[in-house]
């Protein structure tokens, strides 16, 4: 059901994005009077799942989910239409409207994806506002995973600067770490100031692990239910339940809880528990995954942090939204960056379809929703205006040498750089889908 849903979420999102993509192109065709013979959501190789004709243009939906297009008269793209460029150029088709026309239409697409983002984070900080945890406010400290140890953090550790600098939003620690390519980050330990140092293969880490840093909390364990395969029911736990210790071990934080449980798999352990007020001691054998097999009731943050939230008018939302696209496309643009540096290792966390698809939540958020589909709008953006040709930046590149020299790249030259470009969007597809598949099998 997670899996459907956030499929579900990543269809929409996308399928959004793209007609409004498309439609940016579309516009500016029209406003321009170029002819535009199709427009669709997804690629229709062969056949397509819907279509009807409107005017001068058919209008579809194909079954390769892999974007969409429009088919502007007398332009060379994706569809590879020699037949009609061997023609004399008509007043209606791209090739004879003038350069910068041509160049409006080519960045319509990018235009509209950016000012869609722009619109999506205002009114999602209007609707909802903006809750954060400051780091400040993590008064346990963090709790972080063998990763996270690796590079040299420790569970309790308070999070006091990353270079020197302090990060208002706790979520924000590692994405600043990546981002600015910290060179330490300093913490309080044990009531001392101790700097972590931060190396690029530090950062390679970062970037190919997820949950490398959490939010320590205090340790309570009542038995909500129970899993298929449960050592803590065939011992004779219930529901209701209190875990108090394990061989007679008390805990003060959960993770003290999940250490002694990795350190006793395949053993076992005299599980002390409160039930109805009365203590009772069950031997527990702990299986090879180091779990009890039991579902907790669990904690609500909200009684244990303190979270801050930021409201907004609808006219303060405007350009609160406008700051934080603008700050998304900034922090994305760095993170594209660090593909382009071996030492990090980004291009190991690059990924596809799937990996798209798992930062939806696994249950519907409209805020989530819209949130993600404005990171993804921005996304959408910055690939496609990317001097690569095939892409809307590889036809802006070319625009602007023929603005600037005064001379046209010839059609033949347009063909071979659209099949060039389309080879390498095509490799970068598999690469990333790849990794995707790679990932699935080492989890």
């Amino acid at each position: 059901m997670v899996v459907l849903v956030k499929a579900a979420q990543l269809i929409l999102s996308l399928s959004i994005l793209v007609v409004l993509h498309e439609f940016g192109h579309f516009i500016f065709a029209k406003l321009f009077k170029c002819r535009v013979e199709k427009f669709y959501l997804f690629f229709d190789p062969w056949f397509s799942l819907f279509k009807f004709k409107k005017g001068e243009t058919e209008y579809g939906v194909g079954w390769l989910p892999l974007g969409g297009y429009v088919k502007i008269s007398g332009m060379i793209d994706e569809s590879m239409d020699k037949e009609q460029m061997k023609q004399p150029p008509q007043p209606w088709e791209f090739r004879s409207k003038p350069a910068w026309q041509r160049l409006l239409i080519m960045i319509g697409g990018v235009l509209f994806n950016l000012l869609f983002a722009l619109f999506l984070y205002a009114m999602v900080l209007y609707t909802w506002g903006e809750q954060y945890l400051p780091t400040a406010n993590v008064k346990y400290g963090i709790v972080t995973s063998d990763t996270g140890k690796e590079i040299g953090f420790q569970n309790g550790d308070k999070i006091l600067n990353v270079d020197g600098k302090k990060v208002a939003d706790f979520t924000k620690i590692v994405p600043t770490i990546v981002l600015e390519k910290a060179s330490y980050v300093e913490v309080e330990r044990d009531g001392k100031d101790v700097r972590v140092p931060i190396t690029q293969e530090d950062i390679a880490k970062l970037l190919n692990n997820k949950n490398v840093m959490g939010v320590r909390i205090p340790y309570s364990l009542q038995v909500h239910g129970f899993m298929k395969k449960s050592p803590a029911r065939d011992a004779g736990m219930d529901i209701g339940d209190k875990v108090v210790a394990i061989n007679g071990q008390h805990f003060t934080y959960n993770d003290q809880f999940v250490e002694a449980l990795k350190d006793a798999k395949g053993k076992t352990v005299d599980v002390t528990i409160d039930r109805d007020g009365a203590t009772k001691t069950l031997p527990v054998t702990i299986g090879e995954n180091g779990l009890l097999g039991v579902e907790r009731t669990m904690m609500n943050l909200d009684s244990l942090f303190t979270f801050k939230t930021l409201t907004y008018g609808f006219w303060q939302s405007i350009p609160a939204g406008v700051t934080k696209g603008f700050n998304t496309v900034d922090n994305y643009l760095k993170q594209f960056k660090l593909l382009f540096q071996p030492e990090t290792k980004a291009y190991e966390s690059l990924g596809g379809f799937i990996a798209i698809g798992n930062i939806f939540p696994g249950i519907w958020d409209w805020r989530s929703f819209w949130n993600l589909t404005a990171f993804l709008s921005i996304i959408l953006a910055v690939m496609n205006i990317l001097p690569i040709p095939a892409l809307d930046g590889g036809h802006v590149l070319f625009l602007l040498y023929e603005i600037v020299s005064g001379r046209k790249p010839s059609d033949k030259f347009l063909e071979y750089a659209q099949i060039a470009g389309m080879v390498i969007l095509f490799a970068l597809l598999i690469f990333a889908n790849g990794n995707d598949i790679i990932k699935l099998f080492k989890g």
